[in-house]
């Protein structure tokens, strides 16, 4: 067995600590380790000598070195990275959360070895998160035009509102006059969509949700459509670049680009350990039910 390993930063004491435990395991389990060149980056730069055997590996490579698993540790930015990381390869995705919320990461840092033995035992379940694909007339995002969480249209710094022209499947839907729009995957519902007012989409739910960004018209509401649908967009404004982003990855276009987005025709396979459950993480995550006032 092969595991890939992957943070964006080692800047905390609780992920040195995390990798260090993670190593260990696995150098005594005699499986083999493998680091993201990015890994291997960030700890010539925080100076952690390890002596443990590894091999370095790329997202261009990542199929050679045949990794089974790749393991993230970071917060829920961390593991939105990892689509960049495995793309259409179905690796295989957990996350060890050392940051904050921990909604995608979900494993703890102190249960390293109940979490490999989990792997090496194969006592998971695989979650397999439908993904976006961004369409375009032009290349975008170094071609690799894919979110996990959502696509966002958003207006410029400060400019006015915008209008947003948005079709289902070629079908005129409506004219969103907003600061921006959201298209969400389930996964993403409960992240950027939900903090403006989007709803909560249970994972197999097959449908994305639209979910305007400060709308000028109080009466316009998000909407639950089905993945199967096609969205186009034509936007207006005052101004002549706009912005548009998938997860945490950003980019300007001009006025007039011709965008779409759609279901991508591949998944992101998020382990899930046999004591992790969906509707539980939602309940800790947000603190229903929870009498927070004290």
């Amino acid at each position: 067995m092969n595991i890939g390993l992957y943070a964006r930063v080692l800047r905390n004491k609780a992920a040195l600590e995390c990798l260090q435990s993670i190593i260990s395991y696995l150098s005594k389990n005699e499986i083999g380790i493998f680091f993201h060149e990015e890994l291997r980056k960030n700890l010539d730069e925080s100076k952690l000598g390890i002596d443990t055997p590894y091999e370095v590996f790329t997202t261009e490579d990542i199929l050679e070195s045949q990794i089974d698993y790749l393991l993230c540790i970071g917060g829920d930015g961390t593991m939105l990275d990892t689509l960049n990381i495995v793309r259409e390869s179905g690796i295989p995705v957990l996350g060890f959360n050392t940051g904050r919320l921990g909604y995608l990461a979900t494993s703890n840092p102190e249960d390293v070895e109940k979490v490999i033995d989990e792997l090496v035992k194969k006592t998971y379940s695989i979650d397999k998160r439908s993904i976006l694909k961004l369409e375009a007339d032009q290349e975008l995002f170094g071609g690799f035009a894919y979110a996990l969480n959502d696509f966002v249209i958003h207006k410029k710094d400060s400019t006015s509102m915008i209008t947003v022209h948005t079709y289902l499947n070629g079908e005129f839907m409506n004219s969103y006059w907003a600061d921006g729009l959201i298209v969400a995957t389930p996964t993403g519902s409960s992240a950027y969509s939900l903090s403006c007012g989007g709803p909560i989409l249970i994972p197999k739910s097959s449908s994305f949700a639209i979910t305007p960004i400060a709308p000028h018209n109080l009466s316009v509401r998000p909407v639950v459509i089905p993945d199967d649908t096609v969205l186009s967009f034509e936007i207006e404004g005052r101004v002549k670049s706009y912005l548009i982003s998938l997860d945490s990855r950003s980019c300007s276009i001009k006025k007039g680009t011709q965008i779409a987005v759609r279901k991508a025709d591949f998944t992101f396979n998020l382990i899930r350990l046999s004591n992790k459950n969906y509707l539980d993480a939602l309940r800790n995550k947000m603190m229903w039910g929870m009498d927070v006032r004290n």
